[in-house]
This record gives C-alpha cells, structure tokens and sequence, in this order.
C-alpha cells in the first residue's frame, strides 16, 4: 500500500478524533471518537505500530462501555 494511502487514513482518523471533540453531549463524543480509534487501529495496523494498536483497542473497548452504559441508563429513564 502507498505510504500517502497510509497516512491519508492516518489523518482520516484525526480528522474524526478532532471533530469528536467539537460535540455536545458524551454519546456522540463517545460514538465518534471510538470510530475515531478504529481508524488508528487501521493506521497502526498498516504501520507496524503496537503502541498505537494497544492504545486504541483499549480506547475503543472504553468507549463501548460508556456507549452502553449510557444506553441502558437512556432506556431505564424512559
């Protein structure tokens, strides 16, 4: 794969983390910034890059966590 492909993904993802952070409220912060790290596993996946792989798988399994949590605690307010 072209190193250009591999950094355009790279700053794909940035994009989104970035964009993630301008939004209201924790879920969609939350949704996008764990699509956000699926995007740097790609990227670190594409790399070799285990620090990055490490980092955001644990990111992304947070990020789910919360998602659901708040899901549930939406649905039990109902």
């Amino acid at each position: 794969m072209s190193p250009i492909l591999i950094d355009s993904i790279g700053y794909a993802a940035l994009v989104i983390n970035l964009y993630s952070m301008s939004t209201k409220g924790e879920y969609k912060l939350r949704l996008i910034s764990l699509i956000a790290n699926l995007g740097y596993i790609l990227y670190g996946l594409l790399i070799t890059a285990t620090p990055i792989i490490v980092g955001c798988t644990i990111a992304v399994f947070l990020h789910g966590y919360h998602i659901r949590r708040l899901r549930i605690n939406k649905n039990s307010n109902d």
